[in-house]
């Protein structure tokens, strides 16, 4: 779902100048198909006869005819349709048929599965934590990715991507999507009517923040969500993420991920507290839903909504921190542009220099070791995958790290300049911390004690210390 740079903090209004921004980023975040390294040979089919018009790009998977490949994943609604479309060449071209299953509930559901034999063929984890988790508690139950699909990573993807792919120097999942989640959405006609201009430091943001209050005593300045289902919380991981980038710095953040200092560090308290200034204050928060406690109530993919004035009344909320992906949510007809109904900005620094940038992504694990399951993971590592998925997904909202993309493929402009950043192979993010802890923590501590942080009130150091007991 989720999915995770710049010398100053700039408006993505222009390719050019976010990539001159981009350039000077944070530190770094930085087989043949069927084959796999389990010993047994697997590999695929053999390409024989004609190849059908269209599926040159297809033959290397040979013919899959009556094989069936199951792949359970967190993705669903809207881009679980475009995900599914992105497949239809492949099942043309070789017969497979895929068979795809989206869940709220993935993260639970999928070690319980994993647990009692019934492993998906394919998993698409949003955490390389629970990749870990995974292949330390249930070795036998992972496949390590195909010759093929490590092939297709070795070119297309920068090294710190495999890396995240890789658990005891075996590499077994493959980058799928990517995301850019330092971004901050507003309406754009808004900030033109009234003079606003877009912050590049955390200092201008907090003043156009009480701008707005002062402008708007009826709205709120931000608004936010974080339900989502058993993953509820994980939104708020994300905003503190960022923030410990800004406030505490890279290498405490990298010390952070790796529990070298522990979880309710000073530095990380620090952090919390410069998040709780926008997220716990009743007089900046939470616009169109309610109180503080309401973000633990409401859906993520609603959060942001309250932008969009109704009719002629003004909107409720001027700012949502979310990633590249919310795109997706915003309802149908909504124009995605610098003079459109809504854009983004990159979440500002807070020194005016540094400019890192929080990244995330799905990975690409197998369960089933089989002609068809290797081919399938191997497909999409590949750069026929990635512009297909480009290509069908018009609507926008989605990119990828693969450097084989064509970014002439994606929809938006939007989704043009996250992209070039996410697939330059020059280029350094931080990925998703949470994402990179134990699956005990990240996906489980960290966003119990973050709902609480809202929907109870909960002190912030009782928060950090709990997580910090938590964590294996």
């Amino acid at each position: 779902m989720r999915i995770k740079n710049a010398r100053g903090a700039i408006a993505l209004t222009a390719g050019a100048s976010l990539a001159l921004v981009l350039s000077a980023c944070a530190p770094p975040m930085d087989e043949e198909p069927g084959g796999t390294d389990t010993g047994t040979d697997t590999g695929t089919t053999e390409p024989t006869g004609d190849v059908a018009e269209g599926c040159e790009d297809y033959a290397v998977y040979g013919d899959l005819s009556g094989k069936t490949v199951t792949v359970y994943t967190s993705i669903v609604e809207v881009e679980q349709v475009d995900q599914e479309e992105s497949y239809d060449k492949f099942e043309e071209c070789t017969g497979a048929k895929i068979e795809y299953e989206g869940s709220r509930e993935f993260e639970a559901q999928l070690l319980v599965r994993v647990e009692s034999g019934s492993a998906p063929d394919i998993a698409y984890l949003p955490q390389p934590g629970l990749l870990n988790t995974i292949v330390n508690d249930f070795p036998d139950a992972i496949v390590p990715a195909s010759a093929g699909t490590e092939a297709n990573v070795d070119q297309f993807f920068s090294p710190s991507w495999k890396e995240y792919g890789t658990v005891n120097d075996t590499f077994y999942a493959a980058p799928l999507g990517a995301n850019m989640k330092s971004f901050v959405w507003y309406n754009p006609s808004i900030f033109t009517e009234k003079g606003y201009a877009v912050p590049t430091t955390w200092d201008e943001m907090l003043a156009l923040t009480d701008q707005i209050a002062a402008d708007y005593p009826d709205s709120k300045p931000w608004c936010a969500g974080i339900e989502s289902g058993d993953a509820t919380g994980w939104p708020a991981t994300d905003w503190i993420e960022d923030v410990v980038l800004r406030a505490s710095g890279p290498e405490v953040y990298d010390q952070w991920v790796a529990h070298e200092i522990p979880f309710n560090d000073p530095a990380i308290k620090s952090a919390f507290d410069v998040a709780d200034d926008i997220l716990r204050d009743e007089a900046r928060v939470n616009g169109g839903f309610g109180n503080v406690a309401t973000i633990a109530i409401t859906p993520w993919t609603d959060g942001g909504l309250p932008i969009l004035p109704a009719g002629d009344d003004d909107p409720q909320c001027f700012l949502h921190r979310a990633a590249n992906f919310y795109q997706n949510n915003w309802p149908e007809g909504t124009n995605v542009a610098e003079d459109g109904d809504v854009f983004a900005f990159y979440l500002p620094s807070i020194d005016g220099e540094s400019s890192p940038v929080l990244g995330g992504g799905e990975f690409v694990a197998a369960f089933r070791d089989a002609p068809e399951v290797a081919a399938f993971q191997e497909f999409l590592s590949s750069d026929t995958w990635a512009n297909e998925k480009a290509r069908v997904t018009e609507g926008g909202g989605w990119v990828t790290a693969n450097n084989g993309l064509d970014l002439n493929n994606l929809a938006t402009d939007f989704d043009k300049l996250a992209a070039g950043v996410l697939g330059d192979p020059n280029s350094v993010i931080r990925f998703d911390a949470s994402d990179l802890m134990p699956a005990a923590v990240g996906a489980g501590s960290f966003w119990r004690e973050m709902t609480a942080w809202f929907a109870e009130g909960k002190d912030t150091q009782a928060v950090l210390d709990a997580i910090e007991a938590s964590w294996p």
